[in-house]
């Protein structure tokens, strides 16, 4: 049976939701990110685009192009709210589907074609979440997510498209090859060192010889060039929290070992959320004493995945917590209020050069494990998120791991 796709995207997220709670913007270009001349951009309208802005450019640099845009911080916990209202339509009307990020939906809808034409439900969904959000939202309908997603880029704004079955080589051959999935900066630059600059250069070679130049990946971007994708829709459950906890085989005391411990927590959770494309609002740290008395304190903060700020803010509370000056047994972090994002970082508070540090690291220890890269302090603590879990992974150590 061939399969019915949906791409849904909400255009501009940050953007509309800030429309959404204050008309003024309307019609108006807006920035959203770090407002410092060292932020970065992490949404901007339509109009602001017309200068050259976009997402992930450094704020200066937007200032200059745009000097008349109206800037905002951003407000990550508005904008989840409204994406779970979003989310929550999707639920009660589709059969699967699958929330890649906090924008951005996957819809299985194979089959309904027999009592109901899918492209017709579609433009109903898509008219009632604009009914009862106020949101703006493209989609598009195709057989597979790689080219359901190109085609929701090209309905871009505030429209919908559908590419049939046997259409989608012809769809994408016009096309730049930066559209496709996966195509990165960097590979971008290469392939076009090689001449390839449309889709349909990359269709017209031979695969084998696309494996040659850049191998897996070369192979993939072959398939996805040439409308081949069997990923599935992954169904989607929203998980609340991430926790990782330590029980010493000797209970101590030793300071410098239990700062130590937890700075490998912070960091070790702080990877786990920018891998899940998570950002978490509420950190809480657990103390175990020797007699088994145990006490636990939380912080709310704003939301980020940011190594620093999690790993201060669990030293804060662990030294405003330990009030007993007694042996401890286990002590353990949770990140919980956690909301999706299409980026692996707060871009609403970091800086462009923070940004570069975090996205070398994470791509060192997402290809050679995560221990590639870690604070000295942490090589002999022996903590680690395991695996990616957010995404069926099995999600982290042993509760009761030994230390």
């Amino acid at each position: 049976m061939d399969r019915s796709i949906i791409h849904i995207d909400l255009d501009s997220f940050f953007v509309s939701c800030e429309r959404k709670m204050d008309s003024r913007l309307n019609g108006r270009p807006v920035i959203i990110g770090g407002t410092s001349s060292r932020g970065v951009v992490a949404s901007c309208s339509y109009e602001a685009r017309a200068f050259g802005v976009h997402a992930a450019m450094p704020m200066r640099t937007a200032r200059q192009l745009c000097p008349e845009a109206i800037l905002l911080n951003g407000n990550a916990g508005s904008y989840s709210k409204f994406s779970k209202e979003v989310t929550d339509i999707i639920k009660e009307d589709s059969p699967i589907y699958e929330k890649s990020s906090i924008d951005e939906f996957y819809i299985d809808a194979t089959g309904m074609d027999r009592f109901y034409g899918c492209y017709k439900w579609s433009q109903e969904l898509r008219t009632k979440i604009i009914r009862e959000t106020g949101l703006p939202i493209s989609f598009a309908l195709s057989t597979n997510k790689t080219v359901a997603k190109v085609g929701t880029g090209e309905a871009k704004p505030n429209n919908h498209k559908q590419i049939s079955k046997g259409f989608e080589i012809p769809f994408l051959a016009p096309l730049s090859i930066r559209k496709i999935p996966s195509v990165g900066l960097e590979t971008y630059k290469s392939l076009r060192e090689m001449g390839v600059k449309k889709v349909e250069n990359v269709q017209a070679m031979p695969i084998e010889l696309m494996q040659n130049l850049m191998g897996k990946n070369g192979e993939a971007i072959w398939k996805k060039c040439n409308g081949i994708d069997n990923s599935p829709i992954i169904p989607y459950n929203e998980r609340k929290s991430i926790s990782l906890e330590r029980t010493f085989q000797k209970d101590t005391i030793d300071m410098e070992k239990l700062k130590n411990i937890f700075i490998a927590m912070g960091e070790s959770i702080s990877y786990a959320l920018r891998k899940g494309d998570k950002l978490t609002s509420c950190i809480t740290v657990k103390i175990r004493y020797s007699d088994f008395r145990t006490t636990s304190k939380q912080m709310r903060i704003a939301y980020t995945s940011c190594d620093d700020i999690i790993i201060d803010t669990i030293q804060s509370l662990f030294m405003s917590l330990y009030d007993r000056r007694i042996m401890i047994r286990l002590i353990g972090v949770r990140a919980s209020s956690l909301v999706g994002g299409g980026y692996q970082i707060n871009l609403f508070n970091d800086t462009e050069k923070k940004i570069a540090l975090y996205q070398a690291m994470d791509s060192m220890r997402n290809r050679y494990g995560h221990k590639a890269v870690m604070r000295a302090v942490s090589l002999k603590s022996n903590v680690a998120v395991m695996g990616n879990p957010f995404n069926g992974e099995p999600p982290v150590i042993p509760a009761h791991r030994r230390a």
